[in-house]
């Protein structure tokens, strides 16, 4: 099988390719990629030479790069490709519009017009909209998105629902929870604590910090994608969560306690607009259809997580000085 990766060079991307390559010793990746300021190459180093990776610089929404990619022969598309940061979304919509939704329309309209047997899009638990103290979402439940990042991933959802239901076109969706791991880019609340604290820096936290998010390992993110590629049902939408919910103010605590730090760290700062109060999901259809289950506990990753960043300072600090973005603008000429 030959699969492109779109946002292959992202956190949730670059985790996935490693594990198709790692889990699939047969299959070949194209990691298709724009590298925006959230894209970083160095996520794949550790397998950019091998016979069956390759890499495309170009947008999901250049028609003409996409027909390109998928013409020289593809088996499967897995759309990971977007602009995610809720706090980019509120200063620049349109940018999420472009992406999100034209980029995905683009891909399935490619995709459609040279039979891809299996289309992926990775989508994300705030299409739901925000949940009360009690209940979780299930895959039945109708879309309330609360930010435009959330907009624009919902909107895409919906044209993926239209291309099964017009065109008969076997996509599928999944929506997750919040990931976390290795290679995730700093700005994100997990990495962001970590860095921050390892910087001596204070950690921010929204509001009073009481807010509720399903947190998933990145590895196990992958295994349930790659399930849903061997053996997901075209035109179904599979939720993936973590197995725990946690607080992020007491994720913070975690993080500052493990690095030796005094949560004197950890500051409040004033509430993002819109901001969703607890997300939680239903994993039942997965776990019951394909057998998945999250295999890494959260404590257990939030370690994981917290030695690969104290081990990969230089990635992190080349990140956040800016470093990484100045070689990428000498290498393709500010494109």
């Amino acid at each position: 099988m030959r699969v492109l990766v779109t946002g292959g060079a992202g956190f949730m991307g670059s985790n996935f390719i490693r594990h198709i390559l790692r889990q699939h010793p047969t299959y070949e990746v194209v990691n298709f990629d724009k590298l925006t300021y959230a894209g970083n190459l160095e996520n794949l180093a550790d397998v950019e030479q091998g016979s069956r990776y390759r890499f495309v610089k170009a947008d999901v929404c250049d028609r003409a790069a996409v027909e390109e990619a998928i013409s020289a022969g593809v088996d499967a598309v897995i759309n990971f490709a977007a602009e995610s940061h809720v706090d980019r979304s509120i200063s620049d919509p349109a940018v999420f519009m472009r992406t999100n939704v034209l980029g995905t329309q683009v891909l399935l309209d490619v995709a459609v017009a040279h039979k891809v047997g299996r289309f992926i899009q990775i989508s994300t638990d705030e299409v739901y909209g925000a949940l009360g103290r009690e209940g979780k979402f299930t895959e039945g439940c109708p879309l309330k998105p609360n930010s435009p990042y959330a907009a624009s991933k919902a909107a895409a959802d919906l044209l993926v629902r239209s291309y099964w239901m017009t065109y008969g076109y076997g996509a599928i969706i999944t929506r997750s929870s919040n990931n976390y791991g290795p290679y995730q880019f700093p700005e994100k609340f997990v990495p962001l604590a970590i860095t921050n604290c390892l910087e001596g820096k204070p950690i921010p936290v929204y509001g009073d910090g009481l807010y509720v998010r399903h947190w998933l390992y990145v590895d196990d993110h992958s295994a349930a994608v790659d399930l849903v590629l061997q053996r997901g049902v075209p035109g179904e939408i599979y939720n993936v969560g973590g197995a725990c919910e946690q607080v992020n103010v007491e994720v913070a605590k975690k993080i500052v306690r493990a690095l030796g730090c005094g949560e004197g760290m950890i500051a409040f700062v004033k509430d993002r607009p819109g901001h969703d109060r607890r997300y939680a999901m239903s994993t039942d259809r997965l776990r019951r259809e394909l057998g998945w289950a999250p295999a890494v506990p959260f404590e257990e990753g939030l370690g994981r997580t917290i030695a690969w960043y104290r081990e990969h300072r230089s990635w992190w600090e080349k990140i956040k000085s800016g470093e990484y973005r100045q070689y990428y603008e000498r290498m393709y000429g500010g494109r």
